[in-house]
């Protein structure tokens, strides 16, 4: 049964996320996928844990920052595709607590979310790349395949039952036929009995918001570094999951840093959606978040100080109807419309052509200046305006209207 319309409204609330990669695959800082697109040996890979105790691992300072930059929940990557455990589970030895750590990291991350108010997510991969197994795949090694998936519910079932409440489970890559060869005519969810083992999560979890990556559709869908054009279904919760950079991972050569404005960017445009926005960082082997993530992170939290409004909690409407300028996006919330400018309007003067309501006042969100507004049919003179923009990033105008927000289409 998925999660109530409570926990719904509690994650669209929320908005905004840090999701957080980081594991074994941070020494050789190729990125998450290092040990599959290295063919790197069992035993040497491996080996990486007897060097991961990282000295800088803080999770209170982890999310202090996310609270600083306007998140409201995390997302920790307890086991990847590797196979390495961050949390103590009686099912293997490859883990941080029984390797050179010493520690239980997924403990450590989500007291420390607790001890902020955010929300606490914990990503589970459903493949393991630890067992030979998986690259014969179910068809060719059935015994061995069985193996994997009674090793993913077993974890699964520690992970929900030895780490207080969750909000939040996220799966990943449970349908591989296009790396392990056809599965005949079982589904992904048949193959890994996800239905079943959600059944187990949600008794253990009442409440928990699971997505869509088990091969069942669950609570959300999660588009992976991608912007959903239109909601496709207006009943239905997403999220896009988003990375910093171009890499998942800590990648030492990758230096590919989104603008503090396109993130902000992507952020509204979630939101104008009712989207979530899960943006990634990849710390270091020893757990530095790098200073180029923060300081962006930091930029962003400055200016959700100043038009979180617009963002956190907005309605879900369908995006064309608001194509209105090409200037940025539109949010609405109960009688409110936002304008979120990139762009900067010539002569002080910003025209709208899409809203049917009339318009009873009109504002710059982040200091509360007054704007005129004049009505011409269609068209609607938003004025009084700065001639030059203020400020580097992303302009909201609050317009209060009459009623609930409707379009006005133009034929």
């Amino acid at each position: 049964m998925p999660g109530s319309k409570d926990r719904l409204r509690w994650f669209n609330e929320r908005r905004f996320g840090m999701f957080i990669h980081w594991g074994l695959y941070s020494i050789p800082a190729k990125g998450e996928w290092h040990r599959y697109h290295e063919a790197v040996p069992p035993e040497e890979y491996r080996a990486l844990a007897g060097k991961f105790n990282p000295r800088f691992f803080r999770p209170g300072e982890w999310a202090r920052l996310a609270k600083d930059a306007g998140m409201r929940y995390m997302v920790f990557t307890a086991k990847h595709h590797d196979g390495f455990c961050l949390f103590d589970s009686k099912y293997t030895d490859f883990t941080s607590v029984k390797t050179a750590a010493k520690r239980d990291f997924v403990r450590e991350y989500a007291d420390a979310c607790r001890e902020e108010g955010l929300g606490v997510g914990v990503y589970f991969s459903v493949k393991d790349w630890d067992f030979p197994a998986y690259f014969r795949g179910p068809e060719a090694d059935s015994g061995g395949f069985e193996e994997i998936v009674r090793h993913f519910h077993n974890q699964t079932l520690e992970l929900m039952s030895n780490y207080g409440k969750i909000d939040i489970l996220f799966y990943d890559c449970s349908d591989d036929a296009n790396f392990r060869g056809h599965w005949g005519n079982k589904s992904a969810s048949e193959v890994w009995r996800s239905k079943e083992l959600n059944e187990q999560v949600r008794k253990l979890q009442p409440g928990i918001l699971i997505n869509n990556r088990s091969g069942e559709p669950e609570d959300y869908g999660t588009p992976e570094n991608q912007i959903p054009h239109t909601v496709e279904d207006m009943d239905r919760m997403y999220e896009a999951c988003v990375t910093m950079n171009h890499s998942w991972g800590y990648r030492e050569g990758d230096h590919n840093w989104k603008s503090t404005q396109e993130i902000i960017s992507q952020l509204t445009t979630c939101a104008s959606r009712g989207c979530n926005y899960l943006l990634n960082v990849g710390p270091d082997r020893e757990g530095r978040i790098p200073q180029e993530s923060a300081d962006r992170l930091y930029q962003v939290g400055l200016w959700l100080k100043a038009n979180g409004e617009a963002v956190y909690g907005t309605d879900r409407v369908i995006p064309n109807w608001w194509n209105y300028s090409g200037h940025g996006s539109v949010l609405t919330k109960k009688n409110h419309v936002y304008l979120c400018l990139t762009d900067w309007p010539k002569e002080g003067v910003e025209i709208l052509t899409t809203i049917k309501n009339n318009i009873l006042s009109a504002r710059l969100l982040a200091n509360g200046e007054k704007l005129t507004v004049r009505r011409d049919g269609r068209r609607v003179f938003i004025g009084g305006l700065p001639l030059t923009k203020p400020g580097p990033w992303t302009v909201v105008i609050d317009l209060e209207v009459e009623g609930t927000p409707e379009a006005s289409y133009y034929y």
